[in-house]
């Protein structure tokens, strides 16, 4: 989309052709499709699809999270004009066909039914060719989505970026849980416990399934690219999801969460940990845990988007 469509009555949700390529909307205005990118269901030719999951019936303390992807969505519109900084050039809206593919529809009345309905969801964007990156919705969405990413994959390499190990016990499986994912993914062989790791944790479990932790600590003493580069060591080559809970900042950088803990990353730690994963084989990945309810200046979703954004990086830069 050229500068002077800026000046025209268009709306590049609905009506650009090119998949790939930067906006030059009012960022103030028009519909907030991530990144300015078409919304579409037709996968043809698309690298990476984005889509919304605003489910928040799994969390333990404060609710709001449903509001995510819209709130992501809205702060993206800030990142589509030039490319994003720190990747040596690299612009993933213009090497990658990216595409809004809408939230999932759900019946928020049948929680029961919910994982088998995102998981479904999810088969059908892979089914299609294409990687997904999912904004949430709180943490509990990431267990389906590991299970569709499993299938396609085998077991995966899991990078999670948190204030928690979200690997309490929980052996019921009709119990959605944001604080249990991890552990049941780890139960149902989704994971490779050995490729992987959990990043900015900052609370306590009694048994972490033998998943390494680099703790907030160890980001705050030895520097985010000295975690990245252990991180990067643990998952190796295999094919890596990463998830990452907006709690791994510290509530000074993301007030709008569910589960604040105090002594978590910066936005600027986060952002070289992010930068300095490059290369890993990441086959998708998400973010969750944004509450706009609970958010300062729409700064928790700013954080959202940027995180996005290096997930596409990521996506894209091993696939250059």
């Amino acid at each position: 989309m050229a500068l002077e469509d800026a000046k025209k009555d268009v709306d590049g949700a609905f009506t650009r052709e090119s998949l790939k390529g930067p906006a030059f909307e009012n960022t103030f205005a028009g519909a907030t499709s991530f990144l300015r990118r078409r919304y579409t269901k037709d996968l043809t030719g698309v690298d990476v699809a984005v889509t919304g999951v605003p489910f928040d019936q799994a969390v333990t303390n404060r609710p709001g999270t449903r509001l995510g992807p819209r709130a992501i969505r809205e702060a993206s519109a800030l990142q589509v004009y030039d490319p994003p900084y720190g990747w040596d050039g690299y612009d993933p809206l213009s090497a990658l066909a990216i595409a809004d593919y809408g939230d999932l529809a759900f019946d928020y009345a049948r929680m029961s039914d919910f994982p088998a309905t995102l998981e479904a969801h999810a088969d059908g964007i892979l089914d299609q060719g294409a990687a997904l990156i999912a904004l949430g919705g709180d943490h509990s969405i990431t267990l389906p989505l590991l299970r569709a990413h499993a299938k396609k994959f085998g077991p995966l390499a899991l990078i999670q970026c948190d204030a928690h190990t979200d690997t309490w016990p929980d052996d019921d499986p009709g119990r959605v849980d944001h604080g249990t994912f991890t552990y049941k993914a780890v139960r149902e062989g989704l994971i490779d416990v050995s490729r992987s790791v959990h990043i900015g944790i900052r609370t306590v479990v009694a048994d972490n399934l033998g998943i390494e932790v680099l703790d907030a600590r160890m980001v705050h003493e030895q520097g985010p690219a000295a975690v990245a580069a252990r991180a990067r060591q643990i998952v190796g080559d295999a094919p890596t999801y990463l998830t990452f809970d907006i709690d791994c900042l510290d509530p000074a950088f993301a007030p709008g969460t569910g589960t604040p803990v105090w002594g978590g990353l910066s936005s600027g730690q986060a952002a070289i940990l992010m930068r300095d994963l490059a290369g890993i084989n990441l086959v998708g990945g998400d973010v969750v845990e944004v509450s706009p309810p609970f958010d300062t200046a729409a700064i928790t979703a700013v954080a959202g988007a940027h995180v996005a954004m290096e997930l596409l990086c990521l996506w894209g830069w091993v696939r250059r």
